[in-house]
């Protein structure tokens, strides 16, 4: 290992997380959304951790990232989440994967690719990103087995279900029963019903159906700073060591822009992550911490590429190769993904994805 950076991931912590929201939301089955790299935590890894846990689907964003899964040994059925291009349908194909559909296109050249294919239909019942529209999706369910595909799957994704008291969320459920009503109408089995995220499994009992498409949940982070009715344990830890101490005067500024000037002799711990490693630049400025000896201590100045800065001052038991935790728990204290993201005006998906293949990831244990 060329640094001492590193994130650990603790695989039977998202295993416990996936048992626990399957125990709360049955008989609705869980699919774990494993995408950009099981959100940062190692997508086979993290993959493998959830059907442990009970998940029987799985779901990746990119025809590439399933036929990774399929590479390190994953057989667990994995749904695509959006439409893919004609040549992603022929990876989709080759790796088993099943693949959402909502244009007759997508139809058209998922039937001549592989006949009797599997397949999910994706209903815009609000989101207004991607899938059917309301007014067509049956049709296009009917045209898709008329094609002799097999739809094992009809859903939809619902825009505000963090915030599972707005009305909305009820609107969009409606639009969506709506479809599912006229499919049953005309005898056409829609296969799995499904629409809830991690904050609808959680906390809008209605969006349940079959299926429940959990992700943040699944790594141990709230969705939406909403108190989790199960437990819920954080499964990434990112970590360093104090490589050097820098003794600053005071009137002295620390990092590009000397955003921060001391304003007294400081000692600065200096850690080598930085924004190429998925800290953000102004996570400092915005008035960050990381955790040295179990004690919080403020990151001072502008992130750098390769490294930030650490307030120390007053602490003379810190040294070149103490432990630093900036996302998980050390001694009493703890930082999370959320804390990063209220700080930083975002959100803990952001955070969580946002580091890089620079960081090595551990599993311990």
């Amino acid at each position: 290992m060329s640094r001492p950076s590193l994130i650990d991931v603790d695989l039977d912590a998202i295993r416990a997380n996936v048992a626990a929201v399957a125990a709360f939301v049955a008989p609705a089955s869980v699919c774990v959304v494993v995408k950009a790299d099981g959100y940062g935590h190692g997508a086979a890894d993290a993959a493998r951790a959830a059907v442990a846990g009970g998940a029987s689907w799985l779901a990746v964003a990119l025809a590439g990232e399933g036929a990774e899964l399929r590479a390190a040994g994953v057989d667990t059925p994995v749904m695509l989440l959006s439409e893919p291009t004609e040549a992603e349908l022929r990876v989709a194909a080759t790796h088993d994967l099943t693949p959402t559909l909502y244009t007759e296109a997508g139809v058209r050249s998922a039937a001549a690719i592989r006949p009797g294919w599997s397949v999910q239909v994706k209903v815009d019942t609000g989101m207004h990103r991607v899938g059917a529209p309301v007014g067509v999706a049956a049709g296009l369910v009917r045209t898709a087995l008329d094609a002799g595909l097999v739809v094992v799957g009809t859903f939809t994704h619902l825009a505000l279900a963090d915030t599972p008291e707005r009305p909305e969320n009820r609107v969009q459920l409606d639009r969506f029963e709506g479809v599912l009503a006229e499919l049953a109408g005309s005898g056409v089995d829609p296969g799995l019903r499904h629409a809830a995220n991690s904050a609808a499994a959680l906390h809008l009992s209605e969006a349940r159906y079959d299926l429940v498409r959990v992700g943040l949940a699944a790594y141990g982070v709230a969705p939406a700073r909403l108190e989790p009715p199960v437990t819920l344990r954080p499964a990434l830890r990112l970590r360093s060591r104090v490589s050097y101490l820098n003794h600053v005067p005071a009137g002295e500024g620390v990092s590009y822009g000397w955003h921060h000037v001391a304003d007294e002799p400081t000692c600065v711990a200096v850690v080598p992550l930085g924004y190429a490693d998925g800290v953000p630049r102004n996570l400092g400025l915005a008035g960050g911490e990381v955790l040295v000896g179990g004690r919080r201590r403020r990151i001072v100045g502008a992130v750098t590429m390769d490294q930030l800065m650490v307030d120390v001052t007053g602490d003379g038991s810190v040294g070149i190769g103490d432990e630093v935790v900036l996302l998980g728990a050390q001694g009493d204290e703890a930082i999370s993904a959320q804390e990063w993201a209220d700080r930083l005006g975002t959100i803990p998906y952001e955070v969580l994805v946002g580091f890089g293949t620079r960081l090595p990831r551990s599993y311990p244990g």
